[in-house]
C-alpha cells in the first residue's frame, strides 16, 4: 500500500494514539467481523469484492438462511465448502496481538462474528463466536459430533453413520444466536475499561447492538471503511486492522 506524506503522519499519529489507549487498558475487549480475516485470504460479505457483491445462482444471503439448508441442502453445502470453508487460511497480525494481550492478562474476551476459528489457532482462547464456527458439526438425528475436514472432504449432503443430515454449527439467517454466547458477551462488554471494534460495518444485528453495553473509557473503531459508530468512538482508523495491530 502506498501512502502520501500527509497519510503516513497521519497513520502514525493514531498508531501513537492507540498505543497509547492501550497502555492504559487493563480490560479489553476486541469486537470483530469479516474484516478480521481478510488479511488471512478469507473474503468478507459487503465490500465490493465481498461474497454479497458476486454472482451466483442464488443470492448469497439466500443460501445461508434455514429455509435454504432445508429446501436444498446440496446446493448449500456446494456454496458452504467452496465460499465459506478455508481450511487452510492462517492468522495474521491481528489474530495474533489479540491472542498476545489475553495471553499478558490485558485481554478479557474476543467477540467474533466470524466462523473460521483463527482466533483460536493463533492462542485465543476466550473466544465467544456469536455466530458458531465452522469446525463444529453435528448430526441432526443422532447429535453426533464430526470436525470440518469430515464436512469439506464429504461431497454432497454429508451424512451421519446413523444417516443423519450433518448440520454446520453456524447461526444461519432466521436462526437464534446462542442465548449463554450472548450473556457471556455483554457481560465482557460491561466490565471492559477499552473496547476495540474491528474489520466489521456494524450491519449485522443483533450482534452490532452489543457494543452499547459498553461503559469504558476508551472505543475504538478500526475498519477499512466508515461505520455508522465512527462519530462516537474516541478514535476511528480506517486502515486494515491486521495491518494497525501489527505495528503495536
Amino acid at each position: 500500500m502506498v501512502w502520501t506524506e500527509k497519510e503516513g503522519m497521519d497513520v502514525e499519529e493514531d498508531i501513537r494514539q492507540l498505543k497509547g489507549m492501550v497502555e492504559k487498558s487493563h480490560r479489553i475487549v476486541f469486537f470483530g467481523g469479516a474484516g478480521v480475516s481478510t488479511e488471512s485470504g478469507i473474503p468478507d460479505f459487503r465490500s465490493s469484492g465481498g461474497l454479497y457483491s458476486q454472482k451466483y445462482k442464488y443470492p448469497p444471503e439466500q443460501v445461508v438462511s434455514h429455509t435454504f439448508f432445508i429446501s436444498h441442502t446440496e446446493e448449500f453445502f456446494e456454496f458452504y465448502r467452496d465460499r465459506m470453508m478455508f481450511l487452510d487460511a492462517r492468522p495474521n497480525a491481528a489474530h495474533e496481538k489479540l491472542a498476545k494481550w489475553e495471553k499478558e492478562g490485558e485481554l478479557l474476551a474476543v467477540v467474533t462474528q466470524n466462523i473460521d476459528g483463527l482466533h483460536q489457532l493463533a492462542g485465543s482462547r476466550h473466544v465467544l463466536e456469536l455466530h458458531g464456527s465452522i469446525h463444529r458439526n453435528y448430526c441432526m438425528q443422532c447429535g453426533k459430533f464430526y470436525d470440518a475436514g469430515y464436512i469439506k472432504n464429504a461431497g454432497g449432503i454429508p451424512h451421519c453413520e446413523c444417516g443423519g443430515i450433518i448440520k454446520p454449527d453456524v447461526v444461519l439467517y432466521e436462526e437464534q444466536l446462542d442465548a449463554q454466547v450472548i450473556r457471556e458477551s455483554i457481560r465482557a462488554i460491561e466490565k471492559a475499561d477499552m473496547l476495540i471494534i474491528g474489520g466489521t460495518s456494524l450491519a449485522v444485528y443483533p450482534a452490532a447492538g452489543f457494543i452499547d453495553y459498553f461503559k469504558g473509557k476508551y472505543m475504538v473503531v478500526i475498519n477499512k471503511s466508515a461505520t455508522v459508530r465512527d462519530v462516537h468512538c474516541d478514535l476511528c482508523i480506517q486502515k486494515p486492522i491486521g495491518e494497525v495491530l501489527g505495528q503495536l
